[in-house]
């Protein structure tokens, strides 16, 4: 049987905190950056955990990032 591998794209998507937590990324943060205001740039640039349902399905592909 062979490793179970991480999902490529999941890995720069997604970070894992020491308590186990899933940190995602916001989107509309990529481009087309000089008309938002500096306010919405700001909100935009935190990263929230993600909700516990998507947790438990994302688990299986970031299972070896830990």
């Amino acid at each position: 049987m062979p490793k179970m591998k991480t999902h490529s794209s999941l890995k720069d998507r997604f970070k894992i905190t020491g308590t186990g937590k899933v940190k995602r990324y916001k989107a509309y943060k990529n481009h087309l950056l000089s008309h938002k205001s500096g306010r919405q740039k700001r909100v935009l640039s935190g990263q929230p955990l993600l909700a516990a349902g998507d947790v438990s399905r994302l688990k299986q592909g970031l299972d070896q990032l830990r």
